[in-house]
């Protein structure tokens, strides 16, 4: 599966931007579709998951609340609502994707290029 990430931009903080991620090939619903981050200096860093039907997610701790994972397997493609961006947000965003993997995984085997996501105070 090939993924394309887009959506990304320069936004203030407080503000709303959604990440797309779209893929190629067959059988998209079965797989895991996740998104991480990798801030300047920093390791890249798991934001969300969600499974192959869409019916589990996952976020981390830092996002929790703020934004939402999403897909539509007939189009698909992944989503990730982001609100109430916050400056530490800043980050390139990537999305990932794994065949019948756990939405807690870590291992994924497919990645798409990131997209900036830049926060302004």
């Amino acid at each position: 599966v090939q993924l394309q990430a887009s959506g990304g931009g320069l936004v203030q903080a407080g503000d709303s931007l959604s990440l797309s991620c779209a893929a190629s090939g067959r059988s998209f619903s079965s797989y895991t579709m996740g998104w991480f981050r990798q801030a300047p200096g920093k390791e890249r860093e798991f934001v969300a998951a969600i499974s192959g039907s869409g019916g589990t997610t996952h976020y981390a701790d830092s996002v929790k609340g703020r934004f939402t994972i999403s897909r539509d397997n007939a189009k698909n493609t992944g989503y990730l609502q982001m609100n109430s961006l916050k400056p530490e947000d800043t980050a390139v965003y990537y999305c990932a994707a794994q065949r019948l993997a756990g939405v807690g995984s870590d291992q994924y085997g497919y990645w798409g290029q990131g997209t900036q996501v830049t926060v302004s105070s």
